[in-house]
């Protein structure tokens, strides 16, 4: 993903994971490794401060993928797959 589509996303986008992600948290999988790539969610937050100060965490996107998996992503694991609608 280049810069303008890094800087393009937003909470509210409709994403797929687009490279191989091993989760271990997935509530059907719990405790079991688990492919995420080709999962479709929404980004329900970008994480940039902490209490108020500032931080740079490595996986910011925070992506809900149905009412009980969410995930935190990288940048270059995702792509925009639509707009959100308002």
């Amino acid at each position: 993903m280049n810069v303008m589509e890094q800087q393009a996303l937003s909470v509210g986008l409709r994403v797929r994971v687009k490279s191989s992600v091993i989760v271990y948290h997935h509530p059907d999988h719990r405790g079991q490794p688990f492919d995420i790539q080709g999962m479709e969610g929404e980004i329900i937050a970008i994480l940039s401060d902490w209490q108020g100060r500032p931080i740079s965490p490595n996986y910011p996107y925070q992506v809900r993928f149905n009412p009980k998996f969410m995930a935190h992503l990288h940048v270059d694991e995702l792509e925009i797959i639509d707009s959100p609608a308002h």
